[in-house]
């Protein structure tokens, strides 16, 4: 299988999206968690994929979308 066809199929959870205070691992967007989650209540990020009440995902490939438009803008 092609690392674009795993890709697609990853999940990513905000922990590693958004810069992790715990660890103080950056993200893949420089933003801390919350303002993460204020951009997809706002509609702005990628919406998310509830697979149990505490485990909330996103597919990889929505957010390197994301990321290279953000990227786009910034340019």
């Amino acid at each position: 299988m092609s690392s674009e066809v795993i890709a697609s199929r990853a999940y990513l959870r905000v922990s590693e999206i958004a810069n992790n205070r715990r660890t103080k691992q950056p993200g893949i967007i420089p933003v801390s968690a919350a303002t993460w989650w204020a951009w997809v209540k706002a509609q702005k990020a990628p919406q998310p994929i509830r697979l149990s009440a505490g485990v909330t995902v996103w597919r990889s490939a929505d957010v390197l979308a994301f990321a290279e438009s953000l990227a786009e803008r910034a340019a």
